[in-house]
């Protein structure tokens, strides 16, 4: 009996995270196979080594196989970092009708389909490349705020759409790892868009809300207005940095510092004891050293409010129509030190709280033990890679029914032989 299988690959510069989920007899996704290996291979999440980054890739997937029991052969890819850009864009065409009546033009998907491209024609610089196109929202004739104008009668149709591109060697570079690890990547998915999807409701994409993913060597933010993205934005600063500050004031390996910074970390004062105490190893065989525990946040907090701080300074720059009566969201792992919600909410003047997998969605599974946000966006590229793979499966992104791996390999080069010879 075949099973309905998707995989996700979320490539982090500190990290590389593969969930393997199948299809459950209720139609939901379960997680069966979870793996984490360390990345050394991205700076600021573009690839600076490929063969470590191909090794953390092959190491994870092979986890994740391991622990599910089943192969797969390729996986929804998550992309992010400091190449990342969006921006805002508005097309217009004149509406061609399904009908032959020119009193009745009733739009079509032709016609979506065409003002959509009308938005997307923006100059873009050619080592550039889009790699997402969102629609916000239609305007028919003089109507406003439409979020879906098939069937709908009119003669003039509007489009505003949120274009996310990517540099073109940043996202050939990440593929070439994924393959070259021995998987095909089935599609490259924003890793905010996909952490959203796991962890933002859909009230809070209404009312507006900010998706904060603070990770590793990057902190991105992802901008939801009325329901859909508005603004794209990375700042090249994350845990990473906190943790070479520790690392530089207290003169300790990078290992060491993130080891402190994990388990004893703290950027909120109201939340350290006076009389706690943290362990410094020594260096060169000195003897380890105990210091209070409000040294390390001392260092950790001026870097985290630095981080908040050109957060809100994006925030002020949008010319956004409503208030962001969702709040704030932080996801990723540095999401998880310590004082991090009470930090964001005093310097970013808005309601915070952790994303995790919301509790409510179709998913089971293991989900309980990585319902962190150091998992959000791994889970997320799963639901977002069901999601289109449901969509578009004629576009070969859709997602692989995998029985036995063999069988499934000789019948693809079977069906390769049979439409050369005969076709």
């Amino acid at each position: 009996m075949s099973t309905e299988i998707i995989a996700s690959l979320d490539i982090g510069s500190t990290c590389v995270r593969a969930i393997i989920c199948e299809r459950d007899e209720d139609e939901s996704l379960k997680i069966i196979g979870v793996g984490n290996r360390p990345s050394t291979g991205l700076r600021k999440g573009v690839v600076v080594n490929i063969e470590a980054t191909l090794r953390a890739i092959a190491s994870a997937i092979e986890d994740a196989e391991m622990m599910s029991g089943l192969e797969v052969t390729d996986c929804w890819t998550g992309i992010g970092g400091n190449h990342i850009n969006g921006i805002n864009s508005r097309g217009v065409v004149g509406v061609a009708g399904k009908k032959r009546d020119a009193r009745e033009r009733e739009i079509g998907q032709d016609d979506i389909d065409r003002v959509i491209e009308a938005a997307k024609a923006v100059v873009i610089p050619t080592d550039r490349q889009i790699l997402e196109v969102i629609p916000q929202n239609y305007k028919v004739d003089d109507q406003k705020g439409i979020r879906n104008p098939m069937d709908m009668i009119g003669v003039r149709l509007e489009s505003e759409v949120h274009i996310i591109t990517c540099t073109v060697t940043g996202a050939q570079n990440l593929v070439k790892c994924v393959n070259r690890a021995g998987f095909r990547v089935n599609e490259l998915i924003l890793q905010t868009l996909a952490a959203g999807r796991a962890v933002l409701t859909q009230d809070e994409m209404d009312l507006g809300v900010v998706l904060i993913d603070l990770g590793g060597g990057t902190t991105d933010i992802l901008v939801y207005v009325e329901g859909t993205p508005y603004s794209t934005y990375t700042i090249p600063a994350g845990g990473t940095q906190v943790t070479s500050d520790i690392s530089i004031i207290k003169n300790i390996s990078l290992d060491n510092a993130e080891k402190i910074k994990i388990e004893a970390g703290c950027c909120w004062d109201g939340m350290l004891d006076e009389d706690e105490t943290v362990i410094v190893p020594g260096i060169g065989g000195r003897a380890p050293m105990s210091i209070p525990r409000s040294q390390i946040l001392a260092i950790i907090k001026p870097r985290m409010e630095e981080i908040f701080k050109l957060v809100k300074q994006h925030l002020d720059t949008l010319n956004l129509p409503r208030p962001l009566g969702g709040g704030v969201v932080l996801t990723g792992g540095g999401a998880q030190l310590s004082g991090v919600v009470e930090l964001a909410n005093k310097i970013l003047k808005l309601p915070s709280r952790l994303g995790c997998a919301i509790p409510t969605m179709q998913l089971g599974g293991l989900v309980e033990e990585y319902r962190t946000p150091s998992y959000a966006t791994a889970i997320g590229l799963a639901l977002e890679g069901d999601r289109r793979g449901s969509i578009d499966v004629s576009a070969g992104t859709g997602r692989q029914i995998q029985g036995d791996k063999k069988s499934g390999a000789l019948i693809d080069r079977l069906k390769t032989w049979l439409r050369e010879e005969f076709l």
